[in-house]
């Protein structure tokens, strides 16, 4: 997954750390509901009224920020990490 360089420096400057190298991990794992309780927090926060969760806002990235604007959707689909391009295929459906 392309990260931009501020995030990768991030992560190559904690991945040194003692406890990254015991964890075998740079960053805490959380789980999917934790995860979305916090985008919930943001979305309160930014006044979004609407439903929002990870699942919904990378459908949302696939189907208005890329393939609206012409991204090919071979692209859309390495960019999302699917294997096959049926699944993309499905998703943007």
């Amino acid at each position: 997954m392309p990260l931009l360089p501020k995030a990768l420096h991030i992560i190559e400057k904690y991945s040194k750390h003692p406890q990254a190298l015991a964890e075998g991990k740079v960053l805490p794992v959380m789980s999917n509901q934790k995860l979305n309780g916090y985008l919930k927090d943001i979305a309160d926060i930014c006044g979004i009224t609407k439903p929002l969760t990870f699942h919904i806002a990378r459908h949302t990235f696939a189907t208005t920020v890329t393939l609206t604007n012409g991204v090919p959707i071979e692209t859309i689909s390495r960019m999302l990490g699917h294997k096959k391009l049926s699944t993309t295929q499905i998703n943007l459906q």
